[in-house]
């Protein structure tokens, strides 16, 4: 179990380069005189990088036919050189849409790849396992803001060299962990496109089509918090901000740990129709607490929590639905599909939040309602006892 412990240690650091940007936003929008919108685009280039890298791996077969933990090693150490280059090289949007976008597209080799290694580990708790490296995915996600609020330099490029060491770190420790005694053998010639055919699979589509819903929400919701939170405070500081942000998103930490628990008792698939439909609602009545500064920030914090705790138990699904010799390739397929409707839910958001105000939540309702009807086979299914996830 220190394995496990120590791969999702790992996933922490090496995706504190996902939002490292979002968490400097403000100093951003001043040094090169971006807005709102400007921030969703760089946020988008990261999205792209990551829908190329994960199709790629996808495709390819790659992430089944060579050392997954060297795979994480080079993407980590190839991602903290475009972060650092961003920070010290990078002039304006146009180079730092580049720089971000080779960011994601080095991600592809950290997130689904962690999972794959999780698996290894944990052949039979996958659900537990996948949970708290998602859980160590949102942790990371938040952090940025903490560094940000915690104001160690008034440069906003010291905390980006931070997340570039903390993402070195990362590769570092993957790579003395290593693979699993029960890693999945690795693929023989490649099969160019054979991971679609994983779609047949009812289950996996359920799984699938349930974690796009979810997908579509839960970016766009992580890149609007800094304005949800500035908007319910008033004239809030650069610290109030940066803080109530990070606590909003690295709830989700225990969000994800709570779904894989509940995965031993509930079964993978009901800890995510839940868990989405929570978030769901949550989405649904969130514009009628805003006026009340204490219920708008506690039904931010129920909302971090759920709309989380479901995404570790989809991937949990899919990598026991799919072959066995497929389950990096399926969980990069499924990964990129998910973030490539993830830009368009925060395109859509940053285009219309002035115009729409905090009713722009709604536009993301379609995600948790579609995803929902999709996966409802799965809270059917009855607790196997030999498979703990359900």
């Amino acid at each position: 179990m220190a394995q496990v412990f120590g791969i999702a240690f790992a996933q922490f650091l090496g995706c504190t380069l996902w939002f490292s940007v979002n968490g400097v936003s403000s100093a951003l929008i001043k040094h090169w005189g971006l807005d709102a919108s400007d921030i969703g685009l760089l946020t988008g280039a990261v999205q792209a990088g990551f829908i190329t890298g994960t199709l790629g791996l996808a495709i390819s077969n790659i992430a089944d036919r060579f050392r997954p933990s060297l795979i994480f090693l080079w993407a980590s150490l190839i991602g903290a050189v475009a972060n650092l280059l961003f920070a010290y090289h990078a002039n304006g949007l146009g180079e730092g849409l580049v720089y971000r976008f080779i960011v994601g597209t080095c991600l592809a080799g950290i997130y689904p790849i962690g999972m794959k290694l999780i698996v290894s580990w944990s052949p039979k708790l996958p659900g537990v396992g996948l949970g708290l490296v998602v859980g160590m995915l949102t942790l990371g996600t938040a952090s940025p803001h903490l560094f940000n609020g915690l104001a160690w330099s008034p440069d906003w490029r010291f905390t980006l060299t931070i997340v570039t060491m903390l993402a070195v770190i990362g590769g570092v420790v993957v790579v003395r962990i290593g693979e699993g005694p029960c890693g999945v053998k690795q693929a023989s010639p490649i099969r160019w496109g054979a991971v679609f055919k994983s779609f047949q699979i009812p289950r996996f589509r359920a799984s699938a089509c349930g974690y796009f819903g979810h997908m579509w929400e839960l970016y766009a919701f992580w890149t609007l918090v800094p304005w949800l939170v500035a908007s319910v405070i008033g004239e809030a500081s650069l610290l109030e901000i940066s803080l109530w942000s990070f606590a909003v998103i690295a709830i989700g930490l225990f969000g994800a740990v709570w779904g894989g628990l509940m995965s031993s008792r509930w079964g993978s698939g009901r800890v995510a129709f839940v868990s989405l439909l929570m978030s769901g609602v949550m989405c649904l009545i969130y514009p009628m607490l805003a006026d009340s500064l204490w219920a708008a920030m506690i039904g931010l914090m129920v909302w971090g929590f759920f709309v989380i705790a479901d995404s570790a138990q989809f991937s949990a699904i899919s990598s026991k639905s799919c072959p066995a010799d497929m389950v990096g390739s399926a969980l990069s397929i499924q990964n990129s599909v998910g973030f490539f409707l993830s830009i368009g839910s925060i395109v859509l958001l940053t285009t219309w939040v002035d115009q729409l105000d905090v009713f722009v939540v709604w536009l993301l309702l379609p995600g948790p309602i579609l995803g929902l009807l999709a996966m409802r086979s799965l809270i059917r299914e009855p607790l196997p006892h030999s498979e703990i996830t359900g």
